[in-house]
Formats: structure tokens, sequence, C-alpha cells
């Protein structure tokens, strides 16, 4: 049973190879999915507000090159040009991060401790803060900068318009790219609100090739949103502590090992 199971999967891949060519061909004399990147990094960036939901899985290697995965699933409100409230619940961690234009502050909900600085400036500027500064990364974050295209295309060494995918019941154009180190894939909706749906980051840079996978839902533009979404109020009994001491909010849980095993 297993044999004939084994042989049907090599089967199914062997032609999906070839159909996955097939398209390969047919498109390349108009490989259009930079246009497309082009057209979804345009429409998010010139939407005042937006609101939505995700689901993230992110996998590491154990050293008996084991692949495990970590799921969480989060909300994410964000109004332009410098305000953004979002939250991630996972199986280890329950975050919320809280950005009022002036001030970041980052609340570990299950140690009622929370950590904050002075961060002036827009959403862009937080970002590089967070990542080069304290190792922080938003879900998708280069999905919601005012210049989603740059980012996005900069590395890029090949892009391929791929067809046509499903998510979340939304007909989607289905993009993949290939970076130097890694490969990712976008799956993006058909029609005028060419929005995000899914995400999916190959790492080539690590053993078995670990995935991080991003699905985005009920992403809804021009929401009204009150000044109070983005005020932060701590809750009762909760510490403030430096952001060192918030070590315990990543996706994987402490004691996990990340990259290569050796």
């Amino acid at each position: 049973m297993l044999l004939a199971s084994c042989r049907t999967l090599s089967l199914a891949l062997v032609i999906g190879a070839g159909l996955l060519s097939t398209a390969h061909n047919a498109r390349a004399a108009d490989d259009d999915a930079l246009q497309i990147l082009k057209a979804m990094s345009d429409y998010m960036a010139s939407q005042k507000s937006i609101s939505l939901s995700f689901d993230t899985d992110i996998e590491v290697i154990t050293p008996e090159i084991q692949k495990i995965q970590f799921a969480s699933s989060g909300k994410l409100l964000l109004s332009r040009p410098d305000k953004l409230r979002a939250s991630r619940t996972g199986g280890y961690a329950d975050v919320e991060l809280v950005f009022d234009g002036k001030t970041v502050t980052v609340l570990g909900k299950s140690l009622n401790a929370y950590a904050q600085a002075d961060a002036p400036g827009s959403v862009d500027q937080l970002v590089d803060l967070l990542r080069n500064q304290y190792g922080l990364e938003l879900p998708g974050a280069d999905l919601l900068i005012s210049n989603p295209y740059e980012a996005l295309a900069s590395d890029v060494i090949t892009g391929k318009h791929i067809g046509q995918g499903v998510i979340d019941g939304a007909e989607c154009e289905h993009l993949a790219f290939r970076n130097q180190d890694t490969d990712w894939q976008l799956w993006v909706r058909t029609g005028d609100q060419p929005i995000p749906c899914k995400l999916v980051i190959t790492s080539k840079a690590t053993a078995a090739a670990p995935q991080y996978t991003l699905v985005i839902r009920d992403l809804k533009t021009d929401a009204e949103l009150n000044a109070d979404a983005f005020a932060f109020q701590p809750p009762a009994d909760a510490k403030r502590v430096d952001f060192k001491a918030l070590g315990d909010i990543d996706e994987v849980p402490p004691g996990t090992i990340k990259g290569d095993a050796e």
C-alpha cells in the first residue's frame, strides 16, 4: 500500500513538473509577474487604512533534520502614515504591538509585561527600527510599507507568473520569485482590488529549506478607525520592562534550534 502511494506521488510529481514546465514555456515571451507585483504594491500603498487578520506557519529544522511547524494567528490595523496595532497569538506567545507615531509598545500578554521605546516617525521607520535594533519582525511587513514594490523587487533574480490559484475562496494570480538566498511565492487577488492573499518564503540557505507561510484574511481598506485604536493602555498589574526582558515572544518557542542542524 505504501509502495503504491509512493508510485502515485512520484507520478503526480512528474506530471506536475511537466505541466509547470509547459506553463512556464507558454508565458516565457510575456512574463508579467513584476507587473502584477507592481499593481498589488501600488494598490496597497494607496490605501489610507487597512484592517486584516492573518495566519502564519514557520518551520524549523531539528538536529535530526526533522521539520517542525509552529502556527500563530493575529490581527492588524494600519492607519497611514504613522499608526499601527498588531497582535499575534500562538501556542507559545501572546503578543501585541501598538504604535501611535511617537511611541512603540510591545506587550507580552502571557508575561503581563510590556516594553516601550521612543519611535517618532512613520510605519516604514518603525519597521526598520524593530528589525535593526530589536530583532523583531511584523508579519508581512514589506506588504504594508509605503513602497512595497521597491522592497519586494529589489533583490529579485527571476520572476514567473505561474497561473491562477484559489486562496480562501478568492481567485488569485500565482507568482513565484527567486532571490539569492530565498525563493518566495505570492498569491494576489484578481480584479480591481489586487490585494495579497498568501505569501510563502523558502530559505535556500538553510538545510531542508524551511518555509514561512503567511495567509491574509478579511483584508479591508479605508476602514473607519478611531484614534483610540492606537492608544496603549497597560493591563492591570502589568510591569514595564526592557525590550530584552521580552525574550519569549517569538513565533518559535525558546530552546528550539533555528537554522542548520549540526
